[in-house]
């Protein structure tokens, strides 16, 4: 049986001569003292031995046990103190290299946009409201003189959430909320997010509006555009007009399309503006009969203009983006032009 210890023993002192990190330190650890290792196949053995011998054998696996566990010990402390000191010595700081530049982060083009449309249209008097982004039928389309049948639902491709509710296709449903818990006279303007199945270059599933209405005794058409004027003059520059061409929108009657001269060629025609020296900017009009019934105003005493247009079309006009998908790639090379 002697020759068991000392065969044991020497198997250990060769398993541990050469090493090269704590895993295989551990590896050969679980080899000899593990629950399966050699040492406890020894103990099994006791059974095998003759009563009177069994005393003296297990006094011998007690004493080699002792000793493997001390070895290991030792072992593991220089295994650890060496680990540590290349640890250490691999992140070591060059005090002499020069430090990395920290980057400052900067508000997105499209928040950009949105602050200082607020920062105009609030200068002008504009109440903020905002709306929830999952309206119902209701106010997204039948309250604005969109009932179930009507032609212009087919203009715009709606995200169903379910029969009744939807993802808002546009703020203007903010407008209907803010009318039946305000009486006139109202001015409000109602950013935020919306959604329509469409996308390409210059469209989105998912962009920002900003809708605006103002609703008082003896608002013409003239109220709206010389609104628009200082609108355009404060966002594309002092020099900047507006022009009014005949569109339809069910909630508008009459119905505009808004045009600015180009901010670029200041109306002698470029590519911008594709030689026109006009850009389309946002849609708007007076406020429909309906519209105002709807909520309970008198039409017949008030009148109102409403207008609407992307915060992300706006962004790409002043700021020269020919790609709508450049706004929300999240790209560091793009969004870092627009630092002040």
């Amino acid at each position: 049986m002697d020759n068991i210890f000392e065969e044991l023993l020497a198997e250990v002192k060769d398993a541990i001569r050469d090493f090269h990190n704590s895993k295989e330190l551990y590896d050969a650890r679980m080899r000899f003292l593990g629950r399966t290792g050699r040492l406890t196949a020894l103990y099994k053995r006791i059974r095998e031995i003759p009563p009177e011998e069994r005393p003296a054998f297990g006094q011998k696996i007690n004493a080699l046990k002792e000793e493997l566990e001390a070895r290991f010990a030792e072992l593991e402390a220089r295994m650890h103190e060496k680990e540590l000191a290349e640890k250490l010595s691999g992140e070591s700081v060059d005090v002499t290299m020069p430090g990395r530049r920290v980057t400052v982060g900067t508000l997105h083009p499209v928040t950009r946009v949105k602050n200082m449309l607020i920062d105009v249209f609030a200068g002008m008097g504009f109440e903020i409201f905002e709306g929830p982004e999952i309206e119902n039928d209701y106010y997204n389309f039948t309250a604005l003189n969109t009932p179930a049948d009507h032609p212009a639902r087919d203009m715009q491709d709606t995200f169903y959430v379910s029969e009744n509710f939807l993802l808002r296709t546009q703020t203007s449903a903010g407008q209907i909320r803010l009318m039946e818990k305000k009486r006139p006279p109202i001015k409000m303007l109602c950013p935020g997010r919306v959604f329509r199945s469409d996308d390409d270059a210059t469209h989105s599933p998912m962009f920002h509006q900003m809708e605006g209405l103002v609703v008082d005794r003896h608002i013409t058409l003239c109220d709206l555009q010389g609104m628009l004027d200082e609108f355009a003059r404060n966002v594309f520059g002092k020099e900047s007009k507006t022009r009014l061409r005949p569109s339809y929108f069910p909630f508008t009657e009459p119905s505009v399309e808004v045009d600015v001269s180009c901010h670029v060629c200041g109306g002698t025609g470029c590519s911008l503006c594709k030689g026109t020296g006009w850009i389309e900017v946002l849609g708007a009009g007076m406020v429909n009969r309906r519209v105002l019934e709807n909520c309970g105003i008198d039409p017949d005493e008030y009148t109102g203009f409403a207008f609407g247009m992307g915060v992300e079309r706006i962004a790409m006009l002043k700021y020269g983006i020919n790609n709508i998908k450049l706004l929300t790639e999240n790209d560091v090379r793009f969004l870092e032009q627009f630092k002040d």
